[in-house]
């Protein structure tokens, strides 16, 4: 109960087994009262109901529909004091050819979605403080690009992370600190569904496994422990993208070479 009587907000928690979910539930496990957010309201009351926490639809590319978030989550719970958000879509293609609309799609999530969350969070915590978290990803970093296809994704990714840094030191004066959890590959549908399938095939775990110091994939519960962790008060930490990949940040995510050779060696024994 690490984080007893803190008040949490979590977006991005509708899809079944996804990281929101992974880390609603886990705050919650730790003492919060936790508000989850989604634009499919349906599935994300059924998941509030499950983890007897409050539902509160928003569509993160809509700057009013996060600041009426921000207020609605505050007045049910009191106050916010934790804030996270899980939300993301790896959009990947040729870069010469890469759609304008796909561009706009991620620019809109992944970059002014999240400068809306970061926006009305600080705004709902300045009399009081708190910790804002932005999921992020390792290839926002140097040295771990993705082999051809998500230039954008990683955009967009690393220029939130550089927001973060400077609403961190504009605001840390209130109390409040940003930062961003750095994920690798992780076990979750949007990376299912991004391999083309329901599960991680073992072939792809192998190969990710020579690629990660730790030697394995990455799971939602690694992020939500690092969730946790940011959560507490007596965490001295601000402005800073926490590496949560299991050392990926000191090689680099394979090839795609490499795929392809662990799956021709797996499908022939």
């Amino acid at each position: 109960m690490r984080l007893e009587g803190k008040r949490a907000l979590v977006i991005g928690a509708a899809e079944t087994g996804n990281m929101g979910q992974a880390i609603a539930r886990r705050l919650k496990s730790e003492g919060c009262d936790v508000t989850v957010s989604s634009r499919r309201i349906e599935l994300l009351q059924e998941f509030a109901r499950e983890l007897g926490g409050h539902a509160v639809a928003c569509d993160l590319t809509d700057r009013d529909s996060v600041f009426a978030l921000a207020e609605e989550a505050s007045s049910r719970m009191g106050g916010i004091d934790i804030a996270i958000n899980s939300t993301g879509v790896a959009v990947g293609g040729p870069f010469v050819d890469f759609a304008e609309a796909d561009l706009d799609k991620l620019i809109d999530l992944q970059f002014k979605g999240s400068f809306f969350f970061l926006q009305a969070m600080v705004k709902a915590m300045q009399a009081s403080g708190g910790s804002i978290i932005q999921i992020s990803s390792a290839v926002a970093q140097p040295g771990t690009t993705v082999d051809g296809g998500y230039e954008a994704y990683m955009g967009t990714k690393a220029g939130i992370d550089q927001v973060v840094r400077a609403v961190a030191n504009q605001f840390g004066k209130l109390g409040i600190r940003v930062n961003s959890i750095a994920a690798g590959h992780t076990d979750t549908p949007m990376h299912h569904e991004n391999f083309g399938g329901s599960d991680i095939p073992d072939w792809m775990k192998a190969c990710f496994a020579d690629c990660y110091p730790l030697g394995r994939y990455g799971t939602s519960d690694d992020i939500a422990e690092g969730c946790v962790w940011l959560g507490q008060d007596n965490c001295f930490m601000t402005g800073q993208v926490l590496q949560l990949n299991g050392g990926l940040t000191l090689r680099r995510n394979p090839l795609m070479q490499d795929l392809e050779r662990y799956q021709r060696e797996y499908e022939n024994g």
